[in-house]
């Protein structure tokens, strides 16, 4: 436990710094702009484009010096552990979970995003937490229903529809 909490904490720092250089970037459309120029705020605007991916990156960097700190100090339970990090049921279901979003992964690209988010929730809450077929309905068909209205028609974020795409023709008809 004590080495997979150094280890996860370090690599989530370094994602975290790439990912603050990244958000740090000028936009593709104006290069004169300097780097780091997009993280504040704009005047008459408000946040500029890399304002949240900075700051959440940044507070998430703080975490993990403040989880190395710990570790070091011994100030944690898992810094005092000498465990094993996953047991033999811990690899089993990560290897599930993994194999889950792998999949998830390569759905949306056959059946969008919304259908691939679909069949993850079936297969997560219906087999692997064995929850109840209402349930699973409910959760699953209200998470996909919720997310297309928050992305595609409040934010305007039109997000990967595959071979799904015919279905939301009429729900963009009749909502813009």
């Amino acid at each position: 436990m004590r080495r997979a909490e150094i280890v996860t904490a370090v690599l989530l720092g370094i994602f975290s710094v790439y990912l603050m250089w990244k958000s740090g970037e000028p936009p593709s459309w104006n290069p004169d702009v300097p780097r780091f120029a997009n993280i504040g705020m704009i005047e008459g605007e408000g946040p500029g484009s890399g304002f949240w991916p900075f700051w959440l990156s940044a507070v998430m960097l703080i975490c993990c010096i403040w989880i190395g700190v710990n570790w070091y100090k011994r100030k944690s339970p898992p810094s005092q552990s000498e465990e094993p990090f996953l047991d033999s049921y811990g690899k089993r279901i990560l290897l599930l979970v993994g194999a889950g979003l792998l999949g998830f992964l390569i759905l949306i690209h056959i059946i969008g995003f919304y259908g691939a988010m679909l069949v993850f929730m079936f297969y997560y809450m219906r087999f692997l937490g064995r929850h109840s077929w209402a349930l699973t309905s409910a959760v699953g068909v209200g998470l996909v229903v919720f997310s297309f209205f928050f992305f595609d028609i409040a934010m305007r974020i039109v997000l990967p529809k595959g071979y799904l795409e015919p279905l939301f023709i009429p729900l963009y008809d009749i909502f813009l």
